[in-house]
């Protein structure tokens, strides 16, 4: 069973960089046919996908955030990890790392992390 973990800190002050990790247990960050996603949610609002990589190191990235995120991964370390730049209170909202699956006949989320909430302070 695969599961994932956000870390980061919870309260980032305006222009600065937000930086969050998710670690990978029970299954292997280089498993060829997974993607690792990270995923928001703000206040009030819906799912907003933010950006994936694989770790042949493809990438794809919101091309609403493209200027400002950056996505990694360190398959020694089985994590990924997510950066934000220039960030403001409406980057607040909870953060999930998770894992597209294409195993099967189809792709979706097969698994995701608990979530953690940032607060970009003003």
């Amino acid at each position: 069973q695969v599961q994932l973990q956000e870390s980061g800190p919870g309260l980032v002050k305006s222009s600065q960089t937000l930086s969050l990790t998710c670690t990978v247990s029970g299954g292997s960050i280089t498993t060829n046919y997974y993607s690792w996603n990270w995923i928001r949610q703000s206040p009030g609002k819906g799912l907003e996908w933010m950006g994936a990589i694989h770790y042949s190191g493809s990438i794809s990235l919101s091309p609403s955030l493209k200027s400002r995120i950056s996505i990694s991964i360190d398959t020694s370390k089985n994590q990924f990890t997510l950066q934000l730049s220039s960030v403001t209170p409406e980057d607040t909202a909870v953060y999930y790392c998770a894992a597209w699956d294409c195993s099967g006949n189809g792709c979706y989320f097969s698994y995701w992390g608990q979530g953690t909430q940032v607060t970009g302070s003003s």
